[in-house]
């Protein structure tokens, strides 16, 4: 009589550490933050898996789409530069004055602009109208962020969400962008294979047919961005919605969670990573400026635009294989943002960044050495094991060592600088391949990642290990002060 109710619980103590592993594992995984997380967060992030989406597909086929209208190598490199300096000017007016005009209103005039950018490009082969397209709709050259929207998204996901939270939200939101350039790309690659090969249509009128694609991703876009609330933008933006006659009499900010309130405020007696920070923000700016921008130079250098069309011309790859080698890549590069995440709670977001990001840029230098295909394709995987691992912690390492009130226009000047630095990797690139030289733009571009991993490393490890040690220090005393 008495072995029944110990086996009832046996069973139920066996079904409680399992749902305590996986809730644990969820945690670990960012999922129960995501899923607390505001709607506003979740359409932030939808808003970039789909723009992301629609920058994969048109990536994978704009080197090869410029070359079939009969754009020379080194003009096509002069066209991802031009892009990439034009959307450096628009990036810097719209985020710095993003706060002031609505983040809304920014987001939703950029997805305006996108759409019609791909309607431009499905129905003219002219080149500078496509570059006026590409410049003002944001048709990204490298695959990946250009243009307003990043930083403005980073910013509102800061000001929405409670700092020990944000790792977990970026991680998820750079994890959906980079699934959303793999979906991008497998999808447009079989879809032009399979245009031609069912269908009968030649190369130039299968890639317009993606523009189109294009075109609609950023009409959807433009609907997630209406679908937005007002809490995303600034407190001062608030109030003055809140101050108009419309009859509300409860206080906005009352409504807004105490993440957001918190997250918002310079003056909520949290302090950001670099304690003093008045005093010190130019010399942090000056870094990032410094060491964003040669990591940002090497990946004009090795944009995915240039890699899809280095491994099509090398090695004769059609669409089809490409879309599946890139959709393959880019799938491990968002699945090893979580393992990224993880991995920051543990040892913080500078170290993270550097030890995930250093593998990748050595592989990087080595993809265009080999003359076998396997062997350059070994390397390609090896990069995207970890390419991306660095994307999330650096997102929140910002978000926590920049004060809240000045963030939005300080990612947009790091991200302007990041672009200008870009945009002139992919005019030496170009030069290069044209005169058989295309796999020395790989090695360059490798061993500057390199040099940009060690200077983070130097400059900033220990000022983030010294805060979250101070961190510590504050949370034990604060419990102590509770038991007294």
């Amino acid at each position: 009589m008495q072995q029944e109710p110990d086996h009832h619980d046996r069973r139920a103590s066996g079904r409680s550490r399992v749902m305590t592993a996986l809730t644990h594992a969820l945690d670990e995984l960012g999922l129960v933050t995501m899923y607390q997380s505001p709607r506003d967060v979740k359409f932030l992030c939808a808003q970039r898996f789909v723009r992301l989406f629609a920058y994969g597909g048109s990536t994978l086929i704009l080197a090869s789409y410029l070359s079939a209208i009969g754009v020379t190598d080194d003009r096509i490199g002069l066209f991802m530069t031009l892009t990439l300096v034009g959307d450096v000017v628009i990036s810097f007016f719209l985020t710095l004055f993003a706060d002031a005009m609505g983040r809304k209103a920014v987001l939703a005039l950029g997805s305006a602009l996108m759409a019609g950018s791909g309607v431009v490009f499905a129905m003219s082969g002219n080149y500078w109208v496509l570059l006026a397209a590409a410049v003002f709709g944001v048709i990204s050259p490298s695959g990946n962020e250009i243009g307003p929207f990043r930083a403005v998204e980073e910013s509102t996901l800061a000001h929405l969400s409670p700092k020990e939270k944000l790792p977990d939200i970026f991680a998820w939101y750079s994890l959906l962008g980079t699934a959303g350039t793999a979906l991008g790309q497998l999808i447009c690659g079989w879809l032009i294979s399979s245009l031609q090969a069912l269908h009968g249509w030649t190369f130039i009128p299968s890639c317009r047919v993606i523009f189109f694609v294009y075109a609609g991703v950023g009409l959807i876009k433009l609907v997630l961005t209406l679908a937005l609330t007002h809490k995303v933008e600034t407190e001062d933006k608030q109030r003055a919605r809140e101050q108009r006659p419309t009859g509300e009499t409860q206080p906005l900010l009352a409504d807004a969670s105490p993440a957001a309130q918190e997250s918002s405020s310079p003056k909520n007696g949290k302090k950001s990573l670099f304690s003093s920070v008045e005093k010190d923000l130019w010399s942090l700016i000056i870094r990032l400026f410094i060491l964003f921008g040669i990591d940002s130079f090497a990946s004009g250098l090795a944009s995915l635009s240039w890699m899809t069309y280095f491994f099509h011309r090398k090695f004769s790859l059609p669409e089809g294989e490409l879309g599946t080698i890139f959709f393959v890549t880019s799938s491990i590069s968002a699945a090893s943002m979580l393992i990224a995440s993880s991995i920051a709670k543990r040892i913080g977001n500078v170290k993270t960044m550097v030890f995930t990001h250093l593998p990748s840029a050595i592989c990087l230098a080595l993809i265009s050495v080999p003359n076998s295909l396997p062997l350059a394709l070994t390397f390609l995987v090896l990069r995207a094991c970890s390419q991306n691992m660095d994307v999330a912690p650096r997102s929140a390492f910002l978000a926590a060592a920049l004060p809240a009130d000045k963030r939005t226009a300080i990612m947009g000047a790091v991200n302007v600088v990041k672009t200008t630095s870009q945009s002139l990797g992919p005019l030496l690139t170009g030069i290069l391949a044209r005169h058989n030289r295309f796999g020395v733009s790989f090695i360059i571009a490798g061993c500057l990642k390199v040099t940009y991993d060690l200077g983070m490393l130097a400059s900033f490890a220990g000022k983030e290990a010294e805060a979250r040690k101070q961190a510590a220090r504050e949370e034990t005393g604060d419990e102590e002060e509770e038991i007294r």
